[in-house]
């Protein structure tokens, strides 16, 4: 046996049975391998943020690791973008990155790069396997590393001898995470009482806390203590909708956040670090909070969010009593001449029970909450980092991870063209997955911030044409066709609402362009 047949048999013990893959010359042991195991899943994608966003998705919903496999340093840095949001998401997350043999990484390859020093900056926990020998066991302590703290980036590198190599060690078990750090009792204490005091108080809970069995617990502490609830803007995955309980996002923009916080005494922090706006702004401050209010996390490892939880709970005396749950509401679907909130009200008036809505519409879609209150039980995917080209990408990945569950993308035009190749993999996978592209045909987002930063006067000439889409316009519908997928335009509510019931009534991707009046 070869390391790359270990390598193989130690992903599938330790449950890692998917594989979104973008190989090369330094990965073809592996390719060939994959022959003799059909029970790992490998699916190929154009473009290695494709693998690294799939990933992504798969890891929030299922909570378990995908694998990639990249090919050098070079193809790692096309990934980093999607591996930066998948830090912030929690997801855990493999990465097999292809390395030249060992005894040739001296001899100055044009394809020479320092693949660890590239995977650092996005990556938790990074390790070069150095013989055939130890890549099984070198690839179970990578996936216990990527359960680790709730969800984690793993990258190994594996030189290329390491794969074609005979003589490697079969694995004889399945690997465990590494464990929690456990729950310090002094900070559920202290928790419990900074809850108690006179002042207001708000709970901002991310991670696992955003299920509904820890929502459920969190509302209960609400109710006894009187304290808010919040999550982070950038939500990896929370489960809303009717039957669950109401979890407002945070504001995205300094002001209004500002305005939230204005008279917060005490901030308890579940699952999450302290949030922040995205940017810096002349003369605007730092930070969200009062300077005056107590910050305290419940946990450190994130991992273990859920039962630091169920220990404030007891803390606070807040019982085992009825929790206020959204009820279901009939959204109507709108009607007339599409505009950015029109958009967000037929998504939520057409999306099925159980579907999982990834959201990278940006500042389209920032009063999605508000207009789909009380929907049908869904889950709700965002972009985390800000790095732009999640939305196709995770939507596969959620897809592969929850086949049983449709997958609707509010996309917006400007972000879809960092990672369109994911088209062509849903197709191929016969993904079910309903794209909705923003086509407003500018980068909206940035006349926000053109004013956020200052800047005065009209924009005009050279200024206005980094900010367009237009001349020429993106043929989406072209452009889908070519990647194997049907799509469709629109410029109404009515035709948007019966365009996501169609696509949902079929087996497979659909792309809708929603043209934006």
């Amino acid at each position: 046996m070869n390391g790359a047949e270990a390598l193989i048999q130690s992903l599938i013990a330790n449950g890692v049975t998917t594989c979104f893959a973008n190989p090369g010359t330094s990965e073809m042991h592996f390719v060939a391998a994959t022959n003799a195991y059909p029970s790992l899943r490998n699916v190929l994608c154009l473009f290695e943020g494709v693998a690294t966003g799939a990933a992504d998705g798969y890891g929030r919903m299922s909570d378990a690791p995908a694998a990639t496999l990249l090919h050098l340093g070079f193809g790692l840095s096309n990934g980093l973008a999607n591996l930066h949001n998948a830090r912030r998401s929690g997801a855990p997350v493999l990465n097999i990155v292809g390395e030249h043999a060992s005894w040739y990484q001296g001899a100055n390859s044009a394809l020479s790069s320092d693949i660890q020093a590239i995977a650092a900056p996005m990556s938790d926990w990074v390790h070069v396997s150095q013989s055939a020998e130890k890549v099984a066991s070198d690839a179970a302590r990578a996936i216990a590393a990527a359960h680790a703290r709730g969800g984690q980036v793993a990258t190994l590198i594996l030189p290329a001898d390491t794969a074609w190599t005979d003589g490697a060690a079969v694995p004889s078990q399945r690997s465990v995470p590494l464990g929690t750090t456990g729950i310090d009792p002094d900070t559920i204490e202290r928790a419990a009482r900074m809850l108690a005091g006179a002042g207001r108080s708000i709970i901002i809970a991310a991670g696992q806390a955003l299920r509904a069995g820890p929502m459920d617990q969190l509302a209960r502490i609400a109710a006894k203590t009187g304290a808010k609830l919040a999550t982070p803007y950038g939500v990896g995955r929370l489960e809303r909708g009717a039957g669950r309980v109401s979890m407002p996002r945070l504001p995205a923009l300094i002001d209004p956040a500002r305005a939230l916080f204005e008279g917060i005494d005490t901030i308890i922090l579940a699952g999450t670090n302290m949030p922040s706006a995205m940017f810096a702004y002349p003369g605007k401050p730092r930070q969200m909070q009062d300077d005056t209010a107590q910050v305290l996390g419940l946990c450190e490892d994130f991992g273990a969010t859920a039962e630091a939880i169920e220990c404030l709970a007891d803390a606070v005396g807040a019982g085992r009593g009825e929790v206020i749950r959204e009820a279901l509401r009939e959204i109507e679907g709108p009607s007339g001449a599409l505009t950015a909130d029109t958009m967000l009200v037929s998504v939520a008036a057409a999306m099925p029970e159980n579907a999982i809505i990834v959201d990278e519409s940006i500042s389209a879609g920032r009063n999605f909450f508000p207009l789909s209150q009380g929907a049908v039980p869904h889950d709700y995917l965002q972009l985390t980092g800000g790095a732009l080209g999640c939305g196709i990408p995770v939507s596969l990945g959620a897809a592969i991870a929850c086949p049983d569950r449709r997958v609707i993308n509010m996309e917006g035009d400007g972000s879809a063209m960092y990672t369109l190749q994911g088209l062509w993999s849903q197709a191929r996978e016969n993904a079910d997955v309903t794209t909705v592209i923003v086509s407003n045909r500018r980068y909206g987002i940035l006349d926000a911030e053109l004013k956020s930063v200052g800047v005065q006067g009209e924009v005009r000439g050279s200024a206005r044409r980094l900010l367009s889409l237009d001349a020429p316009a993106i043929d989406w519908i072209g452009l889908a066709k070519g990647m194997g997928v049907e799509a469709k335009a629109v410029t109404t509510g009515e035709d948007l609402v019966a365009a996501i019931t169609h696509a949902n009534g079929r087996t497979g991707p659909f792309l809708i362009e929603a043209i934006i009046g």
